[in-house]
């Protein structure tokens, strides 16, 4: 039989992109009001009211993209001067020395074999569980898919390290100010309160996706032909071979180089954990981080501006993905629907036991995730209407902020998450293929959520 061609991501958004203009003629138009406590921006739960629609035609489909460029600028020109930043770091070739030796450690060292999946997977999810690492895990990709398929993995691996590990920490996070610290405020919580069991969640869901990835990794190892990636691979390291033969070791500029790389992503966590750093003044740090790598490294002004060209211009594809992810929200927003469909749910949750009021809170917050990937966001839209929720249906609220984490493990998944598709576009890895291995991770995740909610839900945790 034929085999079906399945579309590539851009053909994939942009049907998503047609389906939700279609439902803005569907959806009736509907608004809460707000107010702002404290500096938060916070929704009345018992004013929704609807409005007049607003259907989102052909222009306003055709609009969309550039809306989202536009509304994405800033996490697009992130996404550019990173990659521009880590070519010149590439150029350096301190990389492919630390690639190099790794490997070699890896093909003599059984300890190495064993902990790199683990240690740092274990370290991105501390990152999104602490300062809320999320688009700070991009850069990650363009050392970690070479890693991988140096150490005779696939992509597939090399992204989930860095990738699926913050995620993970991110959606089982216990310091979390973007998502824990803001829900708690506006449920009215003691700051970071229920540290025990969050800290609890957070590192047995860490430990089933460690346990997941190296199972597969072992696989692929053993017959890397089963790799979904597999053909793509194939290309990745005919453009990138790795000969140890006449590998004699890092030298001392290699190593200044990674010193100095070090230093910055030490910065990076030290400025967002600290002072409140963001996309801004990440992207200055690496741009500064490319500048002294070129000059140490010994590239000449010519070479580190052409390296930095070529990186940014090797990102085009990743930039105009994450302009189509966003414009999906724009359509909904601008059409008034994204409230009418938050109080169309909210009646959902009611159920005779909290148990199962909890897992309905987890599953609409996964379904609200699909249009609202903003940790931030997500609470400020949510939680005045869940903590009230909550208290009615006989969940405690930090439950309610527990069910509304869980809504983050799709965020791997979904195509319209500007980090997924940025980052998929990143490794050159069709949202397709992507989806396909996810899913028994994310049944997996799934089931993890559904009952690690029961614990809180029937001991009425506070």
């Amino acid at each position: 039989m034929r085999r079906l061609k399945l579309p590539n991501t851009f053909v994939l958004l942009f049907a998503i992109l047609a389906l939700i203009a279609l439902s803005t003629w569907l959806v009736p138009g509907g608004k809460y009001d707000t107010h702002i406590v404290d500096g938060k921006t916070l929704i009345d739960p018992a004013s929704f009211h609807h409005v007049a629609s607003k259907p989102q035609g052909f222009a306003a489909l055709m609009m969309a993209p550039i809306k989202g460029f536009v509304e994405a600028a800033q996490i697009i020109g992130f996404v550019l001067i990173v990659g521009g930043a880590f070519a010149v770091l590439q150029k350096t070739e301190a990389i492919d020395a630390l690639i190099k030796t790794i490997a070699k450690a890896h093909a003599h060292s059984r300890l190495v074999r064993a902990g790199v999946i683990p240690v740092f997977l274990t370290l991105f999810s501390l990152g999104g569980a602490t300062f809320g690492m999320n688009e700070e895990a991009i850069p990650f990709i363009l050392i970690f898919v070479p890693l991988a398929l140096a150490l005779g993995y696939d992509s597939i691996v090399g992204v989930a390290i860095p990738f699926i590990g913050s995620q993970v920490g991110f959606a089982a996070a216990f310091l979390n100010p973007f998502n824990v610290g803001v829900a708690q405020g506006i449920a009215g919580l003691p700051l970071f309160s229920g540290m025990g069991y969050r800290v609890l969640v957070w590192a047995v869901a860490t430990a089933l996706t460690i346990a997941f990835l190296m199972w597969y990794a072992a696989k692929v190892k053993r017959a890397p032909e089963k790799s979904p990636t597999y053909a793509l691979d194939l290309e990745k390291r005919a453009e990138h071979t790795l000969n140890l033969d006449d590998f004699a070791g890092m030298t001392h500029t290699h190593t200044l180089v990674l010193w100095i790389f070090m230093a910055a992503l030490g910065g990076m966590v030290l400025g967002v954990i600290g002072f409140d750093w963001y996309i801004n003044e990440i992207a200055a740090l690496f741009l500064t981080m490319a500048l002294a790598v070129g000059l140490i490294g010994r590239l000449d002004m010519d070479e580190l501006v052409a390296a930095f060209q070529q990186g940014a211009r090797d990102l085009v594809t990743t930039a105009l993905v994450i302009a189509l992810a966003r414009g999906t929200m724009i359509l909904a927003r601008d059409a008034n629907i994204i409230d009418t469909i938050l109080h169309g749910l909210t009646p959902l949750v009611a159920s005779s036991s909290p148990v199962f009021a909890a897992h309905k809170m987890f599953l609409i917050q996964s379904v609200i995730n699909f249009f609202i990937h903003s940790g931030t966001g997500q609470a400020a839209l949510t939680m005045p209407i869940m903590a009230p929720l909550a208290d009615l249906v006989g969940v405690t609220r930090q439950t309610a902020i527990l069910a509304y984490q869980f809504g983050e493990f799709t965020t791997p998944m979904i195509p319209t998450s500007g980090i997924t598709v940025g980052v998929l576009a990143l490794a050159r890895i069709p949202w397709i293929t992507w989806a396909k291995w996810m899913v028994p991770l994310q049944l997996i995740y799934l089931a993890l959520a559904l009952l690690l909610l029961v614990p809180p839900a029937l001991l009425h945790w506070q």
